[in-house]
């Protein structure tokens, strides 16, 4: 059986012995099928949406909330209360959690700074790092394809200063090794790039990198903290942040089935790396997050990170099957159709496909009746076109017609089918209204007309 709430609680402490036999209901196996099902049934009951966006973000595992609801109800202390009870019941149970996160990417729990989700992770790693070693180092590695906030955070320090390096990506999404390299200098004191891109899920090759840095820092005595966002990694793909050779990482627990709210900074202490704090307070957190420390959600994030780690080899295996029977299942189909990414390089649960001769925001109208994306649930909301498809070569056209399937645990076949029959049906449907495609059917190459400008 699967971790509840007792196992949360391990050992002979006051929680324990107190906590009530009937708190919540227990799953007693992990039935996925059964779950998504209901899910399902409640979708459609309620006129809602099939969900497959699981990159913006995942739905809450119901044993995650299980281990959730006492610290909701009837462990509400103040984790950060030393002087009772109820303090020390939720302050074991933060730390229990805390170990969890760390046994989930190998390291020790005592580097675990917890957030309030990635978004804030990034911002006091690149920022915390940057300013904390300004005196000596102003040169910043990053790559143009990464979250939004790495992006802002390091423009940021550019106002402040700092030089800042956006390296571009190959075709393929994976950063060129070579120009990484080559972008050094005696005076680089950070390099953040991602895990796993959340619009093409394309997984750079972070040991790699990791290792490279830690080579040039050794050789010249100049060490330079690498930190990555993982926040689409995490609980997804094993991570070793010694064998990976990761400064800091940065982990979101809704993106691993955990609730909302709560993330993670991992903080490497040996060797020390320095952060200056965003803000003030009461030194929480090593004094590099100060506030009062959120028990429920903490205890749903160490769930979901005990889940990931027990059921993560299966969940990759079921999630590869089913992205394979989506992208079989459209391209068998339709013509003109491009994935985004390499997917000998992706993650895949996330399949980024651009339809030809097809707007992206008019197909995801016609499939209202599943929830998709077309880019970024954080920048979505901008017409403009995807940035991290920009940058790995795709022409305007083409980001303008990409869609963002987001494959998860609780995703069924039968959704799958159903999302490959709409899509079928709307995108042939739109190609018969546009006169570019039956041009191209007429056999017209599109690069040889002269397009006339009013």
């Amino acid at each position: 059986m699967l971790p509840t709430i007792r196992r949360i609680l391990s050992g002979n402490t006051s929680a324990q012995r107190l906590m009530p036999m009937n708190t919540c209901k227990h799953f007693k196996t992990a039935n996925f099928t059964t779950v998504a099902r209901e899910r399902m049934e409640e979708s459609e009951s309620m006129g809602r949406a099939l969900y497959l966006d699981a990159q913006a973000t995942t739905p809450l595992d119901p044993r995650v909330l299980d281990a959730m609801m006492p610290y909701l109800l009837s462990y509400y202390g103040n984790p950060h209360s030393r002087t009772h009870p109820y303090g020390w019941e939720s302050e074991e149970a933060v730390e229990i959690a805390r170990q969890k996160v760390a046994a989930l990417i190998g390291a020790d729990p005592r580097d675990i700074i917890l957030t309030s989700g990635a978004t804030e992770s990034n911002n006091v790693a690149i920022k915390g790092v940057g300013r904390f070693y300004k005196s000596k180092k102003k040169h910043v590695i990053t790559t143009q394809t990464e979250h939004k906030c790495v992006l802002d955070s390091c423009r940021a320090l550019e106002h402040e200063g700092f030089d800042v390096t956006y390296l571009p990506v190959q075709q393929n999404g994976i950063v060129d090794l070579e120009k990484f390299r080559d972008a050094i200098r005696p005076d680089t004191g950070l390099v953040s790039i991602m895990a796993v891109n959340n619009e093409i899920g394309i997984t750079q090759p972070v040991e790699e990198i990791g290792k490279n840095l830690l080579l040039w820092s050794i050789c010249r005595s100049n060490k330079i903290f690498f930190h990555t966002d993982a926040a689409q990694a995490v609980g997804k793909i094993p991570i070793d942040v010694n064998k990976m050779k990761i400064d800091l990482m940065s982990i979101s627990g809704h993106k691993l089935y955990g609730p909302k709210g709560i993330g993670a900074l991992y903080v490497r202490r040996r060797p020390r790396v320095r952060v200056e704090a965003l803000q003030s307070g009461g030194g929480q957190e090593r004094g590099i997050r100060s506030g009062t420390v959120p028990t429920p959600l903490v205890v749903g994030l160490g769930t979901a990170c005990d889940i990931a780690q027990e059921e993560m080899e299966y969940d990759h295996k079921r999630i590869s099957s089913l992205s394979k029977r989506l992208v079989d299942g459209i391209t068998s189909q339709l013509d003109f159709v491009i994935r985004n990414g390499e997917p000998e390089y992706s993650f895949p649960g996330c399949v980024n496909l651009s339809f030809a001769y097809v707007e992206g925001e008019s197909l995801l109208m016609a499939m209202k009746d599943i929830a998709l994306s077309s880019g970024s649930a954080c920048t979505s909301a901008s017409l403009e076109p995807s940035y991290v498809l920009r940058a790995i070569g795709a022409d305007e056209d083409l980001a303008h017609s990409s869609i963002r399937f987001g494959i998860g645990r609780f995703t069924t076949e039968a959704e799958v089918d159903y999302t490959v029959d709409k899509c079928v049906r709307c995108v042939r449907n739109l190609r018969e209204m546009s006169p570019l495609y039956e041009m191209v059917q007429d056999g017209i190459d599109l690069k040889t007309i002269q397009w006339s400008q009013h």
